[in-house]
Parts: C-alpha cells; sequence; structure tokens
C-alpha cells in the first residue's frame, strides 16, 4: 500500500473512533480528501485506495486535473473562494460547490450548469466565528440566502459550511462546531431539505464528528504539508 493509502486507513480510523465515541454510525460520516497543490498522480493514489470526493481550493489547478483524471469515477468539490469570473468553470468541471456565501455567485452558478449535468450541489459557507478575514454570510442571514439558493434552476441546496479559526483544544474545536450544528438544525427546521454540515478538517474532525459533522474536509493528514491554508 502506498504512503497515501496508508495514510487513508489511518484517517478513517480516526473517523470510526470518533463517531463510536460520539454514537454514530461512521456510515453519517463522508471523508473528503483535500488534494490541492498535489498532481493528478497524487489523487490517482488515493482512488486507488478507495478514496472518491475530493476537495480542490485552486479552481484553474482544480480543473486540469479534473481533465487529466476524467477516467475516473470521482467527484469533485469546490472548497475555495469562487470569484464571479470563476462560475463558469465551477460550474461545468465540480459536482459541488460548498463556497457559496452570495446570492451572485449562486445565480452565475445556476445559469452557467450545463443542461445535461445534474445538478450543481450547493453548501452555504457561514462564517460562523466571526473571522474579520474570512469568507462566509454571518449565521443571522443564512437561512435568507439558504432559502433564495433553493430556488435557484441548477442547483441542489445541500447544506452549511464552515472554517473557523484553530481552537486550542477539543473542548474549544467542539464549541464552535456546536454553533454550526445549531445553525443547521435551524434550517432544517425552517423546512429546508439539508443533510450536510461540512466541517472538521486534519487538526478538528474528532470535535466536528462529536458536534454533528456529516463531511470532514482532511487533507494534511491524507497528502502531507503543502502551501495554503484553507480546507485541510
Amino acid at each position: 500500500m502506498t504512503t497515501i493509502g496508508n495514510n487513508l486507513q489511518s484517517v478513517r480510523e480516526r473517523i470510526i473512533r470518533a463517531c463510536e465515541a460520539a454514537g454514530r454510525p461512521v456510515e453519517d460520516v463522508t471523508l473528503l480528501a483535500v488534494s490541492k497543490t498535489f498532481g493528478a498522480d497524487a489523487v490517482r493514489q488515493a482512488c486507488d485506495s478507495g478514496q472518491r470526493a475530493f476537495g480542490e481550493n485552486y479552481i484553474q489547478e482544480a480543473v486540469e486535473k479534473i481533465e487529466l483524471l476524467a477516467d475516473l469515477p470521482l467527484e469533485w468539490h469546490c472548497i475555495g473562494p469562487i470569484q464571479s469570473n470563476k462560475t463558469r468553470l465551477v460550474a461545468q468541471h465540480f459536482d459541488w460547490a460548498q463556497t457559496v456565501d452570495r446570492l451572485k455567485i449562486a445565480e452565475r452558478l445556476a445559469l452557467q450548469r450545463p443542461e445535461g449535468r445534474p445538478p450543481l450541489c450547493v453548501c452555504v459557507q457561514v462564517n460562523i466565528d466571526g473571522g474579520a478575514s474570512k469568507a462566509g454570510v454571518a449565521p443571522e442571514d443564512a437561512l435568507a440566502l439558504a432559502r433564495e439558493i433553493a430556488q435557484l434552476p441548477r442547483l441542489r441546496l445541500r447544506g452549511l459550511m464552515t472554517i473557523p479559526e484553530p481552537a486550542s483544544d477539543f473542548a474549544a474545536q467542539k464549541a464552535v462546531h456546536l454553533r454550526a450544528k445549531a445553525l443547521f438544525d435551524e434550517l432544517r427546521e425552517a423546512g429546508l431539505p439539508l443533510d450536510t454540515l461540512s466541517m472538521g478538517m486534519t487538526a478538528d474532525l474528532e470535535a466536528a464528528i462529536h458536534a454533528g459533522s456529516t463531511m470532514v474536509r482532511v487533507g494534511t493528514a491524507i497528502f502531507g504539508a503543502r502551501g495554503g491554508k484553507a480546507g485541510a
């Protein structure tokens, strides 16, 4: 087994242990492998070890990778910032857009999603802890934005995504993730058919799973250290 394969097995075991500790079925949590800055060969190795869902932050780099790996049955998630001039690339090449925090971006994605493809799955990115430099809609504005996105054609609203500031220990990590889970539950109670709460990365996936995450985004623990900050 490759190093990437060994790393994937270790991460999966962490997820299993966290689910057991939280009293949750392991099937409730999806592992998203964050492959930004790593080449197509690394993704192919991960695929050989059974990984199918991959997250990318840099859209142009991701599109090149997606095209190189078109022979594989992979699911691609955009987890980086989406500028207006990149919406067409996201709409045409990705399966998920997890970082939608403005109606304008959602409208462009809906307009540019090819007719022949399944609806683009969308998560609303929420700035759950109010970080000044963080993308994401304010928690109090999430419901209104989610309702507007849910009405757009060729999009499927799936849930929320958060990238809180790093916290010092398990209790602090879990506390901020519980705020996201409470918001997620609030939107579901308001009638939105959400099924995805994307939160938790290499350093805090256990706390995120305890708080109710359904998708953890792990890069460093699978592929190793790299440049960039968001998403892993």
